[in-house]
């Protein structure tokens, strides 16, 4: 779910992690390449708390080779040794310090808009195709959120064609517009559940927090 936000031609090797955190019988999973971050949570069965950051590729290929089946993970906090236990043997592999991973934006002075994963998905589908590739034109290469209180819309465009939509059952209190970036909403389309989970978006003057059932999505906006 969250694999497709590390990117392959990273500076940071850390970017190629997934980090892993275990609390309270919870394993929270996060990714990140600096501009989108994503995070998911899994029930465990752990009697400790610790983390470690595990190379994404070399753990998704292990995964897809095995069976379903229960895992049993142990890592060394000090040496950042990764153990994987299956019925068909032992894999190891070598992670990295936790500590090193970037720190997961937070949502701080945020005003907040919920909506319908349906609607949401609609919304991508709708106008994500008329986004631009040109980076040297930024602003078009993302989808303008406008919030009203009477409604809210959608715009898309790549100076060829542009579209414009928009929705009377959706209304935001206080009025706003930003810029979310073509991946974040790529990534956003994959995970949204086909039905009306509500979706808490939340956002500031930098960042836009996706938040349903165990999934966060956080993205940097576009000036």
């Amino acid at each position: 779910l969250i694999s497709g936000v590390i990117s392959s031609n990273t500076v940071l090797p850390i970017l190629e992690d997934f980090l892993f955190v275990v609390e309270d019988k919870k394993l929270t999973i996060f990714s990140t390449d600096l501009e989108t971050s994503m995070s998911t949570m899994v029930d465990v069965e752990a009697k400790e708390s610790g983390k470690i950051a595990i190379p994404a590729k070399i753990l998704m290929d292990t995964l897809k080779t095995l069976p379903e089946q229960p895992l049993t993970i142990s890592f060394d906090e000090k040496t950042f040794a990764v153990e994987i236990s299956s019925e068909n043997g032992k894999y190891k592999l070598a992670g990295e310090n936790p500590e090193d991973f970037p720190k997961i934006p937070v949502a701080e002075d945020v005003t907040e808009i919920t909506m319908p994963a349906e609607a949401l998905s609609l919304t991508i589908a709708r106008t994500l195709f008329a986004t631009s590739n040109d980076e040297l034109r930024p602003a078009m290469t993302g989808v303008y959120f406008q919030l009203e209180p009477d409604g809210v819309t959608f715009v898309a465009t790549d100076a060829h064609k542009l579209v414009r939509y928009k929705r009377t059952d959706i209304k935001s209190e206080q009025p706003a517009s930003f810029i979310v970036p073509k991946k974040a909403l790529n990534l956003l389309k994959n995970a949204l559940p086909a039905d009306d989970t509500a979706v808490n978006i939340s956002y500031n003057h930098s960042n836009a927090f996706f938040k349903f059932g165990d999934v966060n999505l956080i993205c940097r906006l576009i000036d």
